[in-house]
């Protein structure tokens, strides 16, 4: 696992976390067979391994390309019914196969560095107000992403050992 720089500026060091963090999402499914992919394995959530990375990919298109240049969403989100299930992307991740649901999470990463790169400074604001009409920074969309893909890191690694657990001996 390649660690982010202990001495990188500002922004490369956001950008390092966050490809840190990426990189962990993409291990975890390295780990888990289609099955496990997509299989409830904490009766107190409907979080799956597979309905996380879909997640993920969502938001990383919400807030590189649809925040912050304002360009309308990428498939799948611009055509899924979010208006009758707002929990959409982790509900039909069932019906991806892991390699699929791999592809859309490297098509996002890649598709918000490219956005990211199109702006010089991390004072650069979003196009599309978020939180009440307020504007956002670059830096805090990282931020945010950051702390995003961390969490939901925790929501894996905790998805990943019950999965673990319910495999035969």
């Amino acid at each position: 696992m390649i660690y982010p720089s202990t001495t990188a500026g500002e922004r490369d060091s956001l950008e390092q976390f966050l490809d840190f963090h990426r990189r962990c999402v993409l291990q975890t499914l390295d780990e888990v067979s289609e099955a496990e992919a997509t299989t409830r394995v904490l009766s107190a959530t409907e979080l799956t391994v597979g309905g996380v990375v879909k997640h993920l990919a969502s938001v990383e298109d919400l807030w590189f390309s649809h925040k912050l240049l304002d360009v309308p969403s990428a498939e799948p989100w611009l055509s899924a019914p979010f208006d009758q299930d707002p929990d959409w992307e982790i509900h039909s991740a069932a019906e991806n196969t892991v390699a699929e649901l791999r592809q859309l999470y490297l098509d996002a990463c890649a598709a918000s560095r490219a956005v990211a790169a199109r702006f010089t400074s991390l004072d650069d604001r979003a196009k599309r107000p978020s939180f009440g009409g307020q504007q956002v920074s670059l830096r805090w969309i990282y931020l945010h992403m950051i702390e995003e893909t961390a969490q939901h890191r925790g929501h894996l690694d905790l998805l990943l050992d019950a999965v673990r657990q319910a495999r035969p001996n």
